[in-house]
């Protein structure tokens, strides 16, 4: 397999680290569904992760699947090594 630039792991990595974040506001949110500053925190960690997959997929190719990331005009799917390849 070839050699990732240090810059796609990076990425993942903080792509990872801000999905963690929103999963476990979420389970907070579950049982705290009034707290208004954690629901303003997963707002503004929604964004962040939207951001960083964009940048990520423009850099790297498609990161999610199922219509929720858009292909260039070759079909770029199973280009770049899966992220559990890597």
């Amino acid at each position: 397999m070839k050699q990732l630039p240090q810059e796609y792991y990076d990425l993942m990595e903080e792509i990872q680290a801000c999905d963690f974040v929103l999963v476990e506001l979420t389970l907070y949110l579950d049982t705290h569904p009034y707290d208004h500053q954690a629901i303003q925190q997963y707002n503004q960690y929604a964004q962040y992760s939207m951001q960083l997959k964009q940048v990520f997929e423009s850099k790297f190719g498609p990161l999610k699947q199922f219509g929720n990331s858009f292909s260039d005009h070759n079909w770029s799917w199973g280009k770049a090594p899966w992220p559990w390849q890597v």
